[in-house]
Order: C-alpha cells, then sequence, then structure tokens
C-alpha cells in the first residue's frame, strides 16, 4: 500500500477518534452554559426567593452563634428603593459601575501593587461579581469561587441591564446578621422603609457592606461613622453628575 494511502486513513482513523470527544465536549460546554444562563434569565424579571448566602453559615445570630432561624429578607421593586440607596452604595462599592463589564481592571490591578508593595490583599470586586457571589455562591475564598464568580459575572452582565444589576444588589446584600436586603435593614435600624431612606441612613447601610457581621448603621462606631461622612461627603461633590448620571 503506497505510504501516501496509509497516512491519510490513519488521520481519517485519527480523527473518528476524536469525534466523541469534541462531542462529548461540546455537551459539557451546552450544559454549562444552559445551567448558567437559565437561571440568571429568569431572575432578570422575577425576584430571587432567596440566595445562596441567606442559606450559608454566615447568616448566623450573633446572640447564639446558631444558623438564623428567620432571615429578615424582604424584597422591594426599585421604585419602592428611594434613589440615595443605590447612588451610596456605588461610591462606596464601585464608582465604575456604569462603565464595566464586571470586572473593574483598575481595581484589580491597585491591589495587586498594594499586595506586591507589603500590604494586605484587599477585595477588588464589583457589584456585579457581588451579586454572582451572594446569589450562586458561598463564603470564603478560593480559586474555585472566584473562578465560578467569574464566569456568573460575565453572564450577568451579558442578560441584565445595569439597573437590575443594582436593584438585585441593594436588594440581597447584607447589612447584619440575619438581615438583608434594603427594606428589612431600613425598618430594623431607623424605622423607615427602603422608600423613606435619607441620605445619611443610605450612607451608613453603605459604610458596613464590606463587614456586615460586626458594623451596625443603627448604633455606629467611629470607623463607621467616619465611613457615612465620606459617602455623604462625595454623593453631595458629584450630585447627578460624572459616574452618577442615571441612578
Amino acid at each position: 500500500m503506497p505510504r501516501s494511502v496509509s497516512r491519510v486513513r490513519g488521520r481519517r482513523k485519527s480523527r473518528a477518534r476524536a469525534r466523541p470527544v469534541w462531542r462529548g465536549l461540546s455537551a459539557i460546554v451546552g450544559l454549562l452554559v444552559a445551567s448558567t444562563v437559565v437561571p440568571i434569565a429568569a431572575l432578570r424579571v422575577v425576584p430571587p426567593p432567596t440566595t445562596a448566602f441567606m442559606l450559608a453559615s454566615q447568616a448566623r445570630d450573633p446572640a447564639t452563634g446558631e444558623p438564623c432561624t428567620r432571615v429578615d429578607y424582604r424584597w422591594r421593586p426599585r421604585a419602592e428603593i428611594h434613589r440615595n440607596l443605590p447612588r451610596a452604595v456605588v461610591v462606596a462599592e464601585d464608582q465604575r459601575f456604569l462603565e464595566h463589564a464586571g470586572f473593574d481592571t483598575r481595581a484589580i490591578g491597585a491591589a495587586l501593587d498594594e499586595y506586591v508593595a507589603g500590604g494586605g490583599m484587599r477585595g477588588a470586586s464589583t457589584i456585579t461579581q457581588q451579586v454572582a457571589k451572594n446569589l450562586f455562591l458561598w463564603p470564603g475564598r478560593s480559586l474555585l469561587r472566584k473562578g465560578l464568580e467569574a464566569w456568573l459575572t460575565i453572564f450577568l452582565e451579558l442578560l441584565w441591564p445595569k439597573q437590575r444589576i443594582l436593584e438585585v444588589y441593594v436588594n440581597v446584600a447584607q447589612f447584619g446578621p440575619c438581615l438583608f436586603g434594603a427594606e428589612a435593614a431600613g425598618l430594623r435600624y431607623f424605622g423607615v422603609h427602603a422608600s423613606g431612606l435619607s441620605e445619611r441612613q443610605a450612607a451608613l447601610l453603605a459604610a458596613v457592606l464590606p463587614a456586615p457581621g460586626r458594623m451596625r448603621p443603627g448604633d455606629p462606631g467611629p470607623f463607621t461613622r467616619q465611613r457615612a461622612q465620606e459617602i455623604v461627603a462625595e454623593l453631595r461633590r458629584v450630585g447627578d453628575g460624572s459616574y452618577l448620571a442615571g441612578l
């Protein structure tokens, strides 16, 4: 048999053996994409009934240390949440929220530079990344969780408008032990509905987002008060311009 014919047959056999592998990989990727797209597409229009963080061990009663017997979570549409809160959250957590596609490369670079210079590793998560984590993932840090968070963030940005991402965030963010969302936090700490949050109250809520288990908006310590004052000052400096335009 001529060598050229033999080589052709060998290549055909190799391709034939590879087809089932590629089909299997394609099926796995398709299943992964579908299992991501379906819940995210549904939650674009349906309020989340609960979140992974509400179900996680982080939601504990501070008096007993036991898992919460009742999580206080009350969904409110964006129209029933005073604009003070979404604006304060963007000031405090993600000032490039309207500009980026889910990942703030400048914040990531600054965090890495600080770490290399000998500082601690601070977070650089965007609001979209925090929504992905709160809705679907678990507390803690690991490469697996960060990888899944990045995957989910891509689809949230593709399938949801920015206003929906922000609406979900202020509804599912943790503001205290067993306490999630603007409505529950406003009633617990200030005796007002989310629609009635003042600028200072919104700033206090935004100030505790990095450590809701330790910081209390209703009885703020010096650090929380100072952080809230900084947020209020920035809100007034920016007004309706710059990165808060349209919020």
